[in-house]
């Protein structure tokens, strides 16, 4: 890793992810009656466990309006946090910037699509799934390894913990809360 990445790494306290085509393959399943639904991997739900337990806040920006998103956020306990049917991503983050007193450097964003570009292009750490557009990729400071909706947003909370070296505590915390033996 280097110097640079860090370096940003060490300052991030909140992370902010898009939802379709990060925390989804962004397919959009309905069924006769009107329905969406969406698959969203048990990993990334993990990897909110792991960032509440080092103490990284969440929030969720998304495009467009899904129930599928809102149960998933509640279940999750991002629901606080997640704000759907935003085009203008900007204005959210803005919000977040004012509500927890946080400086650019101290967002990381994880996004996929061109909706995503204007805050990637603000925050300290800007993170592309693998499948992102090609702009997205272009202007992030780091790109998955994993696409979305299948655990790039834990491989972004592993990678953030891991940078400020609270990984392997946040771990033994949590095998010991649930007397697990590794």
């Amino acid at each position: 890793m280097s110097k640079t990445i860090d370096q940003r790494l060490r300052k991030i306290k909140l992370l902010i992810t898009d939802v379709d085509g990060v925390l989804t393959d962004g397919s959009i399943y309905l069924g006769n009656d009107g329905a969406e639904l969406k698959r969203f991997s048990v990993f990334d739900g993990a990897a909110v466990f792991f960032a509440r337990a080092a103490g990284l806040k969440l929030a969720v920006i998304s495009g467009r309006y899904s129930p599928a998103t809102e149960a998933r956020m509640k279940e999750l306990g991002i629901d606080e946090d997640c704000y759907q049917g935003k085009l203008n991503k900007i204005e959210v983050y803005e919000e977040l910037c004012f509500k927890y007193d946080l400086k650019n450097e101290e967002f990381a964003y994880l996004g996929d699509d061109l909706i995503d570009a204007p805050v990637m292009k603000k925050v300290g750490f800007a993170i592309a799934v693998r499948n992102a557009h090609p702009f997205i990729k272009e202007i992030s400071h780091h790109v998955t390894e994993t696409v979305g909706g299948d655990g790039a947003f834990r491989e972004v909370v592993e990678l953030i913990l891991k940078g400020q070296g609270l990984y392997e505590e946040v771990i033994k915390t949590i095998w010991e809360r649930y007397d697990v033996k590794p």
